[in-house]
């Protein structure tokens, strides 16, 4: 079993900066895949950003130049810098650790972007 911790979330106004943590209780040499996804009101879950366990990166478009995935691994942490935060980025954000044909969740940590 993973435990993914997620932490950082709160309320900033719109062109702030908040940064996610994601601690796991496993090594990431673990895992395929870490990624971070959100889920806003009356919304579907979407995928924000990805890490591999080589550490290359992924986003979707609408985060591009704003958002960056980062890891410590060390620390099994994943971060989510976020930058030039806008109303819409308003969500709940969910670590995700993928072990093969495993998913693992954290408990979520909520972001609200005050306009």
């Amino acid at each position: 079993q993973v435990q993914l911790v997620e932490s950082g979330g709160g309320l900033v106004q719109a062109g702030g900066s908040l940064r996610l943590s994601c601690a796991a209780s496993r090594s990431f040499v673990m895992f395929n895949t870490m990624a971070w996804h959100r889920q806003a009101p009356g919304k579907e879950r979407e995928l924000v950003a990805t890490i591999t366990r080589i550490g290359i990166t992924n986003y979707v478009d609408s985060v591009k130049g704003r958002f960056t995935i980062s890891r410590d691994i060390a620390k099994n942490t994943v971060y989510l810098q976020m930058n030039s935060l806008k109303p819409e980025d308003t969500a709940v954000y969910y670590c995700n650790a993928n072990m093969g044909p495993s998913d693992y969740w954290g408990q979520g940590t909520l972001v609200t972007v005050s306009s």
